[in-house]
């Protein structure tokens, strides 16, 4: 990915309707996509949220992002929020603030991002990271060594931050 290609947000402001919210969304996210040409795009399978309308908009906002994905032409991994806690913190049903402090201890970061919504972006960004350092590990042991570790650990996706590196 080309440098400067990391951005905190992209916000859409709430005084817009919301088809045109969805919109700024989807031609952003196409933005970046062509210009940082990222190997990859990883998101949340799932969303959790308080009240059925706030579920509704984040599955559309969700479905744009796919779609933005998608017509750039880049790869879709996606990870249960269970998965992306286990690969970032270790425990699959870890608190959002625990997630924020173990992604600022694992990325370095002076402060905890905010809002959580970032924190919550980069640790579905490393648990993607862990789980292609683990498939890439796979692929390269001619014993099978590494095969039957995943097969004894389960999934093999996040199965310990420990296993991490941050380069």
């Amino acid at each position: 990915m080309r440098s400067g290609c990391l951005k905190s947000a992209i916000a859409a402001p709430s005084r817009l309707p919301f088809p045109e919210r969805l919109h700024l969304i989807h031609s952003q996210l196409a933005t970046l996509l062509t210009e940082c040409r990222p190997d990859g795009v990883a998101v949340e399978s799932l969303f959790h949220a308080v009240n059925v309308k706030s579920a509704l908009q984040l599955g559309h906002a969700r479905g744009v992002a796919l779609l933005a994905a998608t017509q750039a032409g880049v790869p879709i991994a996606e990870y249960s929020p269970m998965e992306i806690n286990r690969a970032v913190v270790g425990y699959g049903r870890a608190e959002k603030t625990q997630v924020a402090h173990m992604v600022c201890l694992l990325l370095g970061l002076a402060e905890m991002p905010h809002p959580l919504d970032i924190s919550d972006a980069l640790a579905v960004a490393i648990c993607h990271m862990h789980t292609l350092d683990h498939e890439r590990a796979i692929a390269r042991d001619t014993t099978g060594e590494a095969l039957a570790a995943t097969r004894a650990a389960g999934r093999g996706r996040g199965t310990s931050w420990r296993n991490f590196k941050v380069d």
